[in-house]
């Protein structure tokens, strides 16, 4: 059930590309996605996979396969950063522990190797592939698979979502070497308008998706 990259996995970067790896963090099932993403907002796949466990183990072998899986991602493809998805605590008290407890190897594995960790909401992400911030899980697969010009909706979800996460850093702002700051603009799943671009005075539909789960997770 886990995907553990090998050396001899390692993709070539896609030049003047920046390499980000997203991750839907979970203890039952932790998606990997890594794209490269170039100046001009064309996004490429590099690796996609899961990192699962099972429930009848005991939690610290639990979260040391997390732990396990995350650090071989970084150290086989060594990504510029790593966009997570945040924890909400709105949902089922058991699931939020369990996602935290993996949320949190993965962000020190990075922090360990110096990449820099960002977080995006579900909305965020959304938004960002799809056009809205309300999109379901299917929509958002259909959404990475055109996005990448895969030929099949990578599955599980988890490994799709993880995936739409790097996404969806590679196209909000210049977080990252190559990256361009695109806080401010049209989000598409064409990717947004380059820095400098003159702003609309209306909001798009994912613009104000993001504004809002932004003014969220800020409360």
């Amino acid at each position: 059930m886990t995907s553990l990259p090998r050396p001899e996995h390692a993709t070539p970067r896609v030049p003047g590309a920046a390499r980000i790896l997203g991750v839907d963090p979970g203890l039952t099932r932790c998606g990997f996605g890594m794209i490269d993403m170039s100046p001009n907002r064309k996004a490429a796949l590099v690796q996609v996979g899961i990192a699962g466990t099972a429930a009848a183990e005991s939690l610290d072998q639990r979260i040391l396969k997390i732990l396990r899986a995350a650090e071989s991602w970084l150290d086989v493809y060594q990504p510029d950063a790593l966009a997570i998805e945040r924890v909400f605590a709105q949902e089922q008290v058991n699931t939020v522990i369990g996602t935290a407890h993996a949320s949190g190897v993965v962000i020190a594995a990075a922090a360990a190797r110096g990449v820099p960790v960002y977080f995006h909401t579900p909305s965020e992400v959304k938004a960002a592939v799809t056009g809205s911030g309300r999109a379901d899980k299917a929509s958002v697969g259909r959404m990475v698979t055109r996005i990448l010009g895969l030929t099949a909706m990578p599955k599980p979800a988890d490994a799709a979502d993880a995936l739409a996460i790097a996404i969806c850093h590679g196209w909000r702002g210049g977080t990252v070497s190559g990256g361009l700051d695109m806080s401010a603009h049209t989000q598409t799943h064409q990717g947004s308008s380059p820095t400098g671009t003159a702003r609309t005075r209306t909001l798009t539909p994912a613009q104000r998706a993001w504004a809002e789960a932004e003014a969220k997770a800020r409360r």
